[in-house]
């Protein structure tokens, strides 16, 4: 089986991550460069990549998805010292699905790297809101974005989860 394929299928969601150490710069790098690649409705790439390393913007994020959440102390990034927001451009017909493409590439590549991902939900919640509208303006980012997603990443601790049997009813073959 080919390198590809075999990150695709052993990648699963890390909620355990190695306290205190941050993924290199380089590693980082090729993370983001890889969900730059993901293929876009019509070529238009409405999709940014806000990558979140300051530990009191993480922290203040993180603060504000467990309020949308209703579970205010609990740190939904499961102690990740790295945040990769993934916004999209309201105006493109398909921000929500580039944005998608856009997160799985980021998580594929991750795991390609050794690192621990994780999808986080209410990125939508909290772009909607002024608190995420003034980190996008803070950053000079002009426009209607969305939130698509929280990819939170690090070093996952020993004893991840086993990979899971695909559920076979879940494939039709139409010949």
């Amino acid at each position: 089986m080919n390198e590809t394929l075999k990150v695709l299928e052993s990648r699963r969601s890390c909620r355990k991550f190695v306290a205190g150490k941050m993924p290199s710069e380089d590693e980082l790098k090729a993370v983001v460069r890889a969900g730059t690649f993901a293929p876009s409705g019509r070529g238009m790439q409405p999709v940014k990549i806000l990558v979140v390393t300051n530990k009191d913007l993480r922290d203040r994020i993180s603060a504000e998805n467990a309020k949308i959440l209703g579970r205010e102390g609990f740190d939904p990034f499961y102690g990740a010292p790295a945040v990769l927001v993934v916004v999209a451009d309201k105006s493109a017909a398909t921000h929500v699905y580039d944005g998608s493409l856009v997160a799985g590439n980021l998580l594929n590549a991750a795991e390609s790297l050794g690192l621990g991902g994780i999808w986080i939900h209410r990125a939508k919640e909290e772009f909607d809101s002024e608190f995420g509208k003034k980190i996008l303006s803070d950053l000079g980012i002009e426009g209607d974005y969305e939130g698509i997603a929280h990819i939170a990443l690090g070093y996952p601790e020993e004893g991840g989860k086993a990979p899971a049997a695909p559920r076979k009813e879940n494939v039709y073959w139409v010949r």
